[in-house]
């Protein structure tokens, strides 16, 4: 569009104190806006006015805004992004707070960051959205109590919801389940499940399609426009091939998707996965808690299945159990077998035993415990059983089970508590033995998986040699998506999701997790998972259709722009991309999906041809900013750094260093991303050619911990980094100019040394050889 910019410079918060404004009007008007304006309170009611009337009577169409950051005042300072562009240009948290007042290097910082948001204003033009009318039904994938409960809410609200279920009827474990835990308040006795009412309600609802024998073998589309293929489990076949001989026939490296004789291909706008668990394989159990090996040891699901089905018997003999010895973590919390704990164990083992207690008056139900886990309000039920004479809790190891020749299993437990070594006898010993998710193919261990993908790994031949790939395995959704049939996992088979911020989402837009694939919980959890996920989906759709990314850039409604005649198929955007947005044609060109997309910009940043841009985010506009950096010269301010800064923790961790008034080295100049996976390496010649002495790339943390909200962003970064030497090399310059670091949100107050640490750093290499040039 054609720009009548209008820069806006508050003086309030102290800027007016610390800045000489007069300065900074007579920058702004070297890039000859249409109007530059200074205000002593612009965030004010009259100050938004002035902005305003501007827009009414003078055309501004491109706002400029140097005052306060662009995480507050987002509701002050707020006009339609379809019509305008808006830059906030912080010259309080990241300037006059951090830097001391009436200052030389103050000053020149402050007019740096206003040619950077100016020229950042130039180069963006306002968002063009996809726009349009999308179906508007959920995709349930499982009809257990997470699935029931998502299809119930998601109809409730009017929309359509179908529900595809493996197994021959409804209801999932719970259907098999004598008690639940409790859900209401005084928190102190199960429940019956009411799971038969919930699927009466499913099957009963205008607005619910249900599939029983059923299972997805494919799903095509994009979020608001999935097409899926739905089959009869009667005429499903799979093709099982041993993928490493397919590949060395030169055969293609990925595993065929279910086949169907006669299926059903319905439409969907989002999909909540609620796959469900089940129970760790007990025969890896034998040494030493006796699995397999002693008759009377059974796991805690064998346990709730004969509860379930009538009565607790003994498996050797039929004859109920008087005494009976609940061993916790039962190959949980171990490396050998499932490495994390699954959370509703220790309840599972409560509520069993007074399964116990209740077939008999003189039972007795022995609970050897490493900690007792009962979260919340279930602390309640916990102190009700530890008020029951017959229930025995005891902190200790098991060193080892003796089978007697009648079935009894002496146990023997290293007591924690007493220290003390006892033997319990024991008519029946119960293992909790932990939950593992549906998404983990059977044959395949939790502790032992390829990462990222479910899958296996494969020697393939290239023309650079022999080289491996990672193959996924076809489990549940059937996706035809590039990257692989499911979605990734981060451990434990587990689906992968920005577990804080983003706990419904996974790494495929539109498609939401819920229940014990999850992660482990409890039904009552599960249903509130579920419902939770419904709301998500429909969120998905609602907003998809007026064009705005979902989470986390949820007001953004750009999409990225592909110049795909300059393509040169390197894959790198399809490959990099951390949600699996663009698919390939036959010569491997991106075809685009653009309703998957979060617009954090990595195929931005893996792009060697710089040919994907977004209307306000782009490559010629960081190059060009950088273009106006006025670099001083070694006597004036050395080294000169050059920081890109994720706008989701760097960013607001230097807003908080401000609003802490931490005092921060005057030589460096942050240009924001939307993510470091946006960050491409044109930037750091461009920043080096210009005379800039270092950079630093500053973002969230990476790895199994990782905090980024785009999930795989900085560690892309850190990847790319691997490959800068060649761009150093060619300038003749040191890799150590350059520097990536992980910061948390909460560690801001580090930010002083990190910077002075990178700053002594560069000032041992020395100057830039470029500067002045």
């Amino acid at each position: 569009m054609e720009k009548k910019i209008g820069v806006y410079i508050c003086k309030d918060c102290g800027i007016g104190d610390a800045l000489n404004v007069e300065q900074m009007e007579t920058v702004a008007n070297e890039y000859k806006p249409a109007l530059c304006r200074v205000h002593d309170f612009l965030c004010s009611q009259e100050g938004v006015q002035v902005i305003k009337d501007d827009i009414e009577n003078e055309g501004i169409n491109t706002i400029v805004i140097a005052a306060c950051s662009m995480r507050v005042n987002t509701d002050v300072f707020s006009f339609d992004p379809l019509k305008y562009v808006v830059e906030r240009v912080n010259i309080r948290e990241h300037v006059v707070w951090t830097q001391p007042p009436q200052d030389e290097n103050t000053q020149r910082m402050a007019e740096d960051y206003l040619r950077l948001g100016i020229m950042r204003a130039q180069k963006a033009n306002p968002a063009e959205p996809k726009t349009g009318e999308l179906e508007k039904t959920i995709l349930v994938v499982g009809g257990g109590v997470a699935g029931l409960s998502a299809a119930l809410e998601a109809a409730k609200t009017g929309y359509r919801a179908i529900v595809v279920e493996k197994a021959e009827e409804l209801g999932g474990r719970i259907k098999k389940m004598k008690k639940i835990l409790p859900t209401k308040a005084p928190y102190q006795e199960p429940e019956t499940p009411d799971i038969e009412e919930k699927i009466k309600a499913v099957q009963e609802h205008p607005n619910i399609t249900v599939y029983t024998n059923s299972q997805v073998v494919a799903i095509e589309g994009e979020p608001g426009m999935y097409d899926v293929t739905i089959c009869s489990n009667d005429n499903v076949t799979t093709k099982e091939i041993d993928i490493n001989e397919e590949v060395k026939k030169g055969g293609p490296a990925r595993f065929p998707l279910p086949e169907c004789s006669s299926p059903e291909t319905v439409k969907a706008g989002a999909i909540v996965f609620t796959i469900g668990w089940k129970p760790y394989d007990a025969t890896k159990l034998e040494e030493p808690f006796g699995y397999g090996k002693y008759k009377n040891v059974v796991t805690n699901w064998e346990l709730e299945e004969m509860a379930y089905s009538g009565g607790i018997k003994r498996p050797s003999d039929g004859k109920t159990p008087r005494n009976v010895v609940f061993i916790q973590c039962a190959g949980q919390r171990d490396e050998g077998h499932l490495p994390y704990c699954s959370s509703v164990c220790c309840l599972t083992s409560l509520k069993q035993a007074k399964y116990i207690r209740e077939a008999s008056p003189d039972a007795g139900a022995f609970i050897i415990y490493k900690d007792m886990r009962t979260p919340g309000l279930y602390e309640n039920f916990y102190k009700s059983m530890q008020d029951d004479e017959g229930i025995f809790l005891i902190k200790g190891e098991i060193t080892g089970l003796e089978e007697a020749e009648d079935g009894t299993i002496n146990v023997k437990v290293d007591n924690k508590l007493l220290n003390t070594k006892d033997v319990i006898k024991a008519d029946m010993v119960v293992l909790a033995t932990g939950m593992v998710t549906n998404m983990l193919p059977e044959g395949r261990e939790p502790n032992n998986l390829t990462e990222e993908f479910i899958g296996d790994i494969v020697s393939k031949e290239t023309e650079d040699g022999l080289v491996e790939e990672l193959v996924p395995v076809p489990i549940a959704l059937n996706l035809k998506y590039r990257q692989g049939p499911e979605m990734p996992h981060l451990k434990y088979g587990f689906p992968d999701s920005h577990f804080i911020c983003f706990p419904y989402e996974t790494r495929r837009t539109g498609i939401y997790a819920a229940g014990a694939a999850r992660h482990p919980m409890d039904a009552a959890q599960a249903a509130m998972d579920g419902a939770g996920a419904a709301l998500k989906a429909i969120q998905c759709i609602e907003r998809t259709s007026e064009g705005y990314a979902v989470h986390p850039r949820s007001w953004d409604q750009t999409f990225p722009v592909f110049r795909l005649e300059s393509c040169t198929q390197c894959r790198r955007c399809t490959v990099e991309c951390p949600f699996g947005v663009l698919d390939e044609d036959e010569k491997a060109t991106p075809q685009e999906h653009p309703y998957r997309c979060r617009r954090c910009g990595t195929c931005m940043g893996a792009c060697p041809q710089r040919i994907i841009n977004f209307n306000d985010y782009n490559i010629d506009m960081i190059s060009s900013m950088l273009g106006e950096l006025q670099v001083p010269g070694e006597d004036e301010l050395f080294p000169f750094i050059v920081g890109f800064i994720c706008e989701n923790d760097a960013y607001p961790a230097f807003d908080m260093a401000g609003l802490n008034r931490l005092q921060l080295p005057p030589n460096f100049r942050l240009i924001r991303l939307r993510c470091l996976g946006g960050m491409n390496l044109v930037w750091i010649s461009d920043a080096l050619s210009k005379g800039v002495d270092g950079i630093i790339l500053i973002g969230c943390k990476f790895g199994d911990d990782y905090q980024c909200h785009f999930i795989k962003g900085s560690q892309m970064a850190n990847e790319r980094l691997g490959k800068v030497q060649e761009t150093l090399s060619r300038l003749m310059l040191e890799a150590e100019r350059v520097q990536m670091v992980q910061l948390p949100i909460n560690e801001y107050d580090k930010l002083p040394q990190i910077l002075n640490d990178f700053a002594e750093q560069v000032k041992e290499i020395g100057a830039n050889p470029y500067k002045g040039f």
